[in-house]
């Protein structure tokens, strides 16, 4: 790593120390053609230009451009000028270590520096913090013997990094630089995030800089990037290329000799405006005319200009990626002390390498690295890496790096032992800090090299899936770590210790509990439950805890609590606290079939027991099942609360898609959608960086919002149906979405098809008679009565048959409800409201298709009140607003003058929510759009509203039937149109309406 050191006010070395500082460039470079973007930055970071003024207020920044365009230059100069202006200036880099992700590079980079000039910051920081040891450089190398301590809570450690950040600006303005972030492991793009997100109360400043176009459309930074830049407090600076002017200048102020026109115009032409190009191109001056254009050919060129000892030593280093600490480049080269140096020094003065701190070297450009390992034969390629196996692994060298290292060496030297074990020490580090997606990576690899070995142990590979399995649910991808499990399960022999067997089991059971998909959870649990021995063992007891939680989340509460109870005391005996949070929250859930008070007061206790033991998982789950009884009772503010809660507490941890984490999140965007509050909800739901079950849990409610905005979610909503049989949530809102675009297709037969897949689909997950079929079935005949009124009589009684099939089926779900003990059970505000949903949209259907009995006006109007009121109990703003609408509709109909005030309701909410098409509906109703001059004019409203009747092909009759007015007085109003707008005949005047735009 390169010696970052601090630069204090008044440094008296500055001008010199910048090289040493940033280990970057060669102090002959100037800034070429960049002055405006220097201006820019130190204007948005709020570096005054007198030093005296202290820091203005300013933002972070991201810097992008191409690979050698000239970011590293620009920060180059702009920590000088921070430093000038009295700014302490720390750099930190992200490195390329493939596969082998090390969580949170960058900042030990940085933390080092800080220990070696201000310890008594990091001790002070650390003494409020202790999580932030875990980040020291020296914690995190390999040493013989060393057994990895427990993981930490990932939230302690991200606030530790931005208390140290504060701690530092109380003795002045800090610009804190990320370099590369192109390479940033997740966890250090997500401790990114937590620093740009929370406002610091210091000067604090931090520049990222990424190569754009690395950023290709699957990198995992894209998505992060979109998310920066939508915060306030973060500004992006995007370098383009110089221009040929400042190419001409940049060759003329590096170039020990002037270049001649002809050269000077190929370096122009080649360099296409990166200032690393230039560079590489006037360096490697002289047979220019040789020069190949690719830059790996150029970058060689540059290295064959080295003598044989120089070559090899480069050579070498490259193997170890970007940079290599002196030491441990010795005993890979096996060079003699003063040949190395001389090699080494032969290389600096090239400006191949630089020189670090800590006796580091790196290559001047990471392009450069990757082109001289590219340019090694595979032999070479696994012979050096071979050698940087022995070196890690020998105790006397004292320079080691990390498990995540020695596991890429290992692997590229096909030293598969060592590669595994590396790999399974470097899944166990990256856990220690919170990156379950590096370790469930380094678990599947180590996976892959057991797999290779001809006679791996069962118990070995067992728990090494059970890890693997564990990890990736933590990260989101509970579908892959359940069929992880399955795929083991079927490969074990079958005489396989009961134990193994059990594990495997209870960790696929856990995966698929979350998901809703494939096997029944609760028949694995319990096999699982069967095989266990009954001993004191950590396995028994992780078990019959999970045992428990399954068995109750299928309505198993005896089970549940039965192994719940025996779980809860053998966690105890073993002195395991975080297991003993997750079977109290399991047992405190059980409360559910008694008062709801207890139940809250219980989970409540649960929760603080949790954050006590530091069991963030089971703290998370707490807080759902808190806010999940608040939402079922109505009380949506509270479930805001607690959702809210337990959303931001595992993204402190750094688990946002774990288990229950995710659940959080999604009912937390449900309740904010059911109260109206869409632009809070859109925020929430950013999907860029979800594993797919997730992102499409996330996406269904988004799509909500912007289908009620009026929005074609068509070809949106159907892709969301690889995910039905994973999800029931998904099911069921992407249902309702497929039902309101059939409708606006005017296609009944489709709106009753996703219907009937949609319960196909739940009942395989749940049972034929679940709750929500309730609401598919009135949701369903609500978009069957949009289309109804454009149908043939023939048609719509076929319709009309699908509508009383469809409500007999949703009656029938109300009458077998049943609360957990088996007893008739009381439905929440919202099953109660889609129960008057359905009486009053079946009536409406019963009237708009016009059968020979249609309801009566009265029935109608009393039907659709109820289920006004039961919506505004609910407090569902969309649905209530639509409700709404169609009220206002039957009133109008009915002859009845308070029509106008509930549709000024629903047009104060549409139009609040944005709801485009309800306000078009009301538009319809009864304030319609100016029309263009002509007869039309003198049409009434009550004979508009006859005349989208007859457009629509609706015979007096009908049209009487739903007006609730006699066919005569319907006759009378065709022909007082027919006679305005001088139609010959009904088809006629519906023509011309439609010419006019008098249609809906």
């Amino acid at each position: 790593m390169t010696d970052l050191l601090p630069l204090a006010p008044g440094h008296p070395d500055q001008l010199s120390a910048r090289h040493d500082i940033m280990g970057l460039m060669p102090p002959q470079h100037v800034l070429v053609g960049r002055e405006a973007e220097l201006a820019e930055l130190t204007a948005l970071l709020g570096i005054p230009a007198d030093s005296a003024a202290g820091a203005a207020s300013g933002s972070h920044v991201l810097l992008s451009g191409d690979a050698g365009v000239g970011k590293t230059r620009l920060l180059v100069e702009l920590t000088e000028t921070a430093a000038s202006a009295g700014w302490q200036v720390y750099v930190g880099h992200c490195l390329d270590f493939g596969d082998s992700a090390l969580p949170y590079l960058p900042f030990s980079e940085v933390l080092a520096r800080v220990a070696a000039a201000r310890a008594d910051v990091v001790d002070r920081v650390a003494g409020d913090y202790p999580a932030l040891t875990r980040l020291q450089p020296g914690r995190r190398v390999l040493a013989a013997g060393e057994t990895h301590e427990g993981s930490i809570d990932r939230g302690s450690l991200l606030d530790a990094v931005r208390g140290l950040l504060e701690a530092l600006a109380e003795d002045g303005p800090l610009l804190l630089v990320v370099e590369d972030a192109h390479w940033a492991d997740r966890s250090t793009r997500d401790l990114l995030s937590f620093l740009f997100a929370r406002p610091f109360h210091g000067p604090v400043r931090i520049v990222t800089s990424y190569r754009s176009d690395d950023l290709h459309r699957r990198h995992p930074l894209r998505p992060q990037v979109a998310e920066w830049t939508r915060l306030g407090s973060v500004e992006r600076v995007s370098l383009g290329p110089l221009s040929e002017a400042a190419v001409r200048a940049l060759v003329g102020a590096i170039a020990p000799q002037p270049v001649p026109e002809a050269d000077l115009a190929a370096i122009v032409a080649r360099a296409e405006g990166n200032a690393f190009f230039v560079e590489e191109l006037v360096a490697s001056a002289g047979g220019s005319d040789q020069l190949p254009w690719s830059l790996a050919d150029v970058l060689l060129v540059r290295l064959d200009r080295l003598d044989d000892g120089s070559r090899e030593a480069v050579r070498t280093a490259a193997v170890a990626g970007r940079e290599v600490s002196h030491e441990l480049l010795a005993h890979v080269t096996g060079l003699p002390a003063a040949s190395l140096d001389d090699a080494l020094r032969r290389a600096v003065e090239m400006n191949v390498l630089t020189v670090g701190g800590a006796g580091r070297y790196a290559f001047r450009h990471a392009l450069l690295a990757e082109a001289v390992y590219d340019d090694l034969l595979p032999g070479e390629r696994a012979r050096l890496h071979s050698k940087y196996v022995a070196a890690l692994l020998d105790p006397a060298t004292s320079g080691r790096g990390t498990a995540a290292e020695l596991a890429r060496h290992a692997l590229l030297a096909r030293d598969l032992d060592t590669a595994y074990a590396a790999s399974v020490r470097a899944g166990d580090e990256a856990l220690t800090v919170g990156g379950p997606d590096e370790a469930a990576q380094h678990y599947q690899q180590a996976l892959e090299l057991l797999a290779a070995r001809d006679a791996a142990p069962v118990a070995e590979v067992v728990a090494l899936t059970a890890k693997a399995v564990e990890a990736l649910a933590a990260s989101g991808q509970p579908v892959r770590a359940a069929a992880l499990a399955a795929e083991r399960l079927d490969r074990l022999p079958p005489d396989v210790a009961p134990s193994d067997r059990a594990l495997l089991l209870i960790a696929r059971a856990e995966a698929l509990y979350v998901t809703e998909a494939g096997d029944d959870p609760v028949r694995l649990a319990t096999a699982a439950f069967e095989l266990v021995p009954d001993d004191d063992s950590a396995l028994r007891a992780r078990v019959l805890s999970s045992y428990a939680r399954i068995a109750a989340g299928f309505g198993q509460y005896a089970e549940a609590e039965q192994a719940g109870l025996e779980a809860l005391a053998l966690a105890e005996r073993l002195n395991h606290p975080e297991l003993v949070s997750e079977v109290v929250t399991t047992l405190s859930g059980l409360k559910k079939t008694g008062p709801k008070e207890a139940l809250r007061a219980a989970l409540g206790d649960a929760v603080d027991r949790a954050e006590a033991a530091g069991a963030v998982a089971a703290s998370v789950r707490g807080r759902f099942l808190l806010g999940r009884s608040f939402q079922d009772h109505g009380e949506f503010d509270e479930a805001v609360r607690w959702f809210r809660s337990g959303r931001e507490r595992a993204l402190a941890a750094g688990i946002p898609w774990a288990p229950y984490a995710l659940e959080c999140g999604a009912q937390l965007i449900s309740t904010l959608v059911l109260l109206g509050r869409w632009d809070e909800a859109l925020d929430l739901a950013d999907t860029r960086q979800a594993p797919p079950v997730a992102a499409a849990e996330l996406e269904v409610h988004r799509l909500t919002i912007e289908q009620a905005r009026g929005a074609d979610v068509s070809d949106a909503a159907l892709r969301l149906r690889p995910f039905w049989h994973l999800e029931g949530i998904i099911t069921i809102h992407a249902a309702s979405l497929e039902f309101v675009e059939a409708a606006r297709r005017g296609d009944a037969r489709g709106v009753v098809a996703v219907y009937e897949e949609a319960v196909a689909a739940l009942a395989m997950m749940w049972h034929e008679w679940f709750d929500a079929r309730l609401r598919l079935a009135a949701q369903a005949i609500d978009a069957l009565n949009a289309v109804l009124p454009t149908l043939p009589a023939a048609a719509r009684s076929e319709v009309l048959q699908d509508v009383e099939r469809l409500a007999a089926e949703g009656q029938r779900v109300v009458a077998r409800k049943t609360d957990p003990a088996g007893q008739p059970g009381q439905w929440g505000p919202e099953g109660r409201a889609w129960g008057e949903r359905l009486t009053a949209e079946v009536l409406r259907a019963r009237w708009l298709a016009g059968g020979k009995r249609p309801p009566d006006a009265a029935g109608l109007c009393a039907a659709w009140r109820a289920t006004e009121s039961a919506f505004e109990t609910l407090g569902h703003a969309h649905e209530l607003a639509h409700v709404r609408v169609v009220l206002a509709g039957v009133l109008r109909a009915s002859g009845d003058a308070s029509w106008r005030s509930i549709a000024d309701e629903a047009r104060a909410a549409a139009t609040r929510l944005g709801a485009r098409p309800l306000v078009h509906e009301l538009d319809g109703l009864g304030a319609p759009a100016a029309r263009e001059p002509g007869a039309s004019e003198t049409l009434t409203p009550r004979e508009r509203e006859i005349l989208e009747l007859v457009a629509a092909g609706r015979s007096n009759g009908e049209i009487g039937k739903l007006l609730f007015i006699s066919t005569k007085t319907v006759s009378v109003h065709v022909s007082n149109i027919l006679g305005k707008l001088g139609a010959a005949g009904r088809t006629e005047a519906a023509a011309i309406a439609r010419r006019q735009g008098l249609l809906g």
